[in-house]
């Protein structure tokens, strides 16, 4: 793994950093600078993009670094091989340097436009995940997801529309509380309430894919997150929380 490029340069500390995983996202990189760009400078605020390359096979990593040459903003990490989504997120949070933090995928079905709006919420939030509420997939991929929600929100005990959309927004301390384990990126809000943060949903918008091809299918969507299921449940079962104590003088 390494951060390409950094440079030694002096910049002032961004204020958001927006985490994207990237596996074979070659057609896509170009767009996507086109589109966040406009999206993170409307905000008013400093901001960085960390890349994450989870083991590209493509010539995704060259596209990369051909935008951190455009722009110094943009940050490029690599892994050598391919480890997963959770890793990715996990990895670019670690490098991410801003108080606050977005994610969302490399491909455009998520709407860099909705990006304002989730951070909004966060002046009442600790924690903004969106809501796919008009979703442009293909049937079969929609029917997955709507049983992989029920099943995580009643295993859980958990009420969330939409844990698979990838754009979301955390302060910082949120993630600080969670732990990296495979397969996490789907039980954010869980983890994020276990540790007493407040976690709202925001309607976004997407977007049917227009290039490249989805790289999770059917059955990696449903039989490791069974499994990770029944680890969180248990893991809210056992967890004990907040503790408040107050310390009491000593007499005598």
């Amino acid at each position: 793994m390494g951060d390409v490029g950094l440079g030694s340069e002096q910049q002032q500390a961004p204020e958001v950093s927006l985490v994207i995983p990237v596996y074979n996202e070659e057609e896509s990189l170009q767009p996507l600078w086109e589109a966040v760009r406009p999206a993170l400078e409307s905000l008013g605020r400093r901001w960085e993009i960390v890349l994450v390359d989870d083991g590209s096979k493509d010539a995704s990593l060259e596209k990369m670094r051909a935008l951190r040459a455009q722009d110094r903003r943009v940050r490029v990490i690599r892994f050598e091989k391919n480890l997963g989504q959770s890793a990715a997120f996990w990895c670019g949070f670690q490098h991410a340097r801003a108080p606050i933090l977005v994610t969302m995928d490399a491909d455009l079905q998520n709407d860099p436009g909705d990006i304002p709006q989730m951070l909004d919420s966060l002046k009442t939030a600790d924690m903004a995940i969106g809501w796919r509420h008009e979703r442009h997939d293909p049937l079969m991929k929609r029917l997955v997801s709507k049983f992989g929600n029920a099943f995580r929100n009643w295993l859980t005990k958990e009420q969330v529309h939409d844990v698979g959309c990838s754009l979301k927004a955390f302060r910082r301390e949120v993630v600080a509380r969670m732990f990296p384990f495979r397969g996490m990126h789907r039980f954010y809000p869980s983890l994020a309430r276990m540790a007493g943060f407040r976690v709202v949903e925001i309607k976004v918008r997407h977007h049917p894919r227009e290039r490249g091809k989805s790289k999770y299918g059917v059955f990696n969507r449903m039989i490791g997150p069974v499994r990770d299921c029944f680890a969180v449940r248990w893991m809210k079962q056992r967890y004990v929380g907040h503790v408040q104590a107050i310390e009491v003088d000593h007499v005598g």
